[in-house]
């Protein structure tokens, strides 16, 4: 599959960007190559591979889900830029 200058035109339109005549050009030779690639790649028989989510085979670290609260509130709120009885205090937004 190849690409020509109005194919490109068109994209640069829909992706809002302004390509001219001569991008155009260069960009329809570099689009096209990319294509050509991408059919290669789906000539490759992967029949016989299985899905994966790695390269790695790995298992999930997990820990316990434990609750706690910092342990050491003042220092938290040291973080906020506004702190009112022990929270965060945020400007009210909806009136």
């Amino acid at each position: 599959m190849s690409l020509d200058k109005e194919a490109i035109q068109k994209l640069g339109r829909l992706a809002r960007l302004a390509v001219d005549d001569a991008q155009a050009e260069q960009l329809s030779g570099e689009l096209s190559g990319v294509l050509r690639w991408i059919e290669q790649l789906q000539e490759v028989d992967v029949s016989d591979v299985a899905p994966m989510t790695s390269v790695l085979e790995s298992q999930a670290r997990l820990r316990t889900d434990e609750i706690n609260d910092g342990h050491n509130p003042a220092r938290v709120l040291a973080n906020a830029p506004d702190e009112m009885k022990g929270y965060f205090a945020v400007p009210k937004v909806i009136e």
